[in-house]
């Protein structure tokens, strides 16, 4: 198993980092430590230097240059090709996480046993002193009771009962052979972890979302790119009140998939194409168009089914909460 994790400027959270990953449950000889030192200044170098002998796993270190604008995506991409490069080839799980992150004793069992069910794995991310930020565990809330709403109108074998909705770069598994075969990870400046997860869906791979796999992260608030969760938590400490997308919009849709994916394997009967059509606003020749090019059900539910209507609609926190709890209700309808 091989842990790749992008670093800039983290001599104070690498300790932690360090001591998390020497206790993971997993054999000392099959552990190596990627470390991607994205130009770091602040005497990271060294700090590692000085405790590389101790350390009861491989650590594999390489320096980047360049001092740019930090590149989420970028140097998590740099971390992961260190991690492919000690595969040579072959297959394997690789894991990713962030420096000022502390992966749970158990996190590599669970990613190990998420992978066997799945080709990608997104664990639960949990913050240090969350209770200090009681606006943000209520949004984190209502997003995990977004996402069991989905697996209830769109349920999949492959999902784990224990769900949730991160998709963190501080917390992701993918086997080897599946992170090739997507081209790896993008180098976007921030959202690289979510796109990767939603390129894999689209190429018919398995996402588990998986509660067993656990790890605290920071909830500091000075981040290392625009967009991360250090700025969402300055924004509501500067009382911000937060916007979300009207979740009734993100249930067509997952309803949409659900049919989709039940509706695939007739694609062939025009019956089908024309009702999966009305549906969704598309002509049976695009779905059939759509079908041809995808080579599970999977694939074609991420790739057919549009935005809603209704898309880019945004309500309070509170509306969304309500929202939730009507389609909530329906959701047991249908499940019973």
């Amino acid at each position: 198993m091989v842990i790749c994790v992008p670093a800039r400027d983290e001599v104070a959270m690498l300790p932690g980092l360090l001591s998390a990953i020497a206790a993971l449950s997993v054999e000392r000889d099959r552990l190596s430590l990627c470390l991607y030192l994205d130009d770091c200044r602040d005497g990271s170098v060294a700090l590692l230097d000085r405790l590389a002998s101790g350390l009861n796993f491989r650590l594999v270190v390489a320096r980047g240059g360049d001092r740019g604008a930090p590149n989420a995506g970028a140097a998590r991409r740099a971390a992961l090709a260190m991690g492919l490069d000690l595969l040579a080839g072959g297959e394997g799980a690789l894991f990713t996480t962030d420096a000022d992150s502390q992966p749970g004793r158990d996190w590599i069992a669970a990613g190990i046993s998420a992978l066997a069910r799945a080709e990608v794995a997104a664990g639960r991310i949990v913050r240090r002193d969350a209770a200090a930020d009681p606006q943000q565990c209520r949004i984190e809330a209502y997003y995990d009771r977004l996402h069991r709403h989905r697996r209830i109108v769109d349920p999949v074998p492959w999902e784990a009962c224990d769900t949730h909705h991160f998709s963190g770069g501080a917390n992701i598994a993918i086997r080897a052979s599946a992170y090739r075969a997507l081209g790896g990870i993008q180098p976007l400046s921030s959202g690289e972890d979510a796109r990767l997860l939603d390129d894999a869906g689209r190429a018919g791979m398995r996402v588990r979302r998986d509660g067993a796999m656990l790890v605290e992260t920071s909830s500091r608030r000075e981040g290392r790119i625009a967009g991360g969760l250090a700025g969402l938590l300055r924004a509501l400490d500067q009382g911000e009140p937060p916007r979300l997308a009207d979740p009734r919009e993100a249930s067509w849709q997952w309803r949409g998939q659900a049919a989709a994916r039940t509706g695939f394997a007739a694609i062939d009967r025009v019956d089908v194409r024309a009702a999966l059509g009305d549906r969704l606003g598309l002509t049976p020749d695009h779905i059939l168009g759509v079908a041809r090019d995808c080579p599970n059900a999977q694939a074609f539910a991420m790739r057919v089914v549009p935005s809603s209507p209704g898309a880019g609609v945004l309500v309070t926190l509170s509306e969304a909460e309500a929202l939730l709890t009507e389609l909530e209700g329906q959701g047991c309808e249908i499940a019973a």
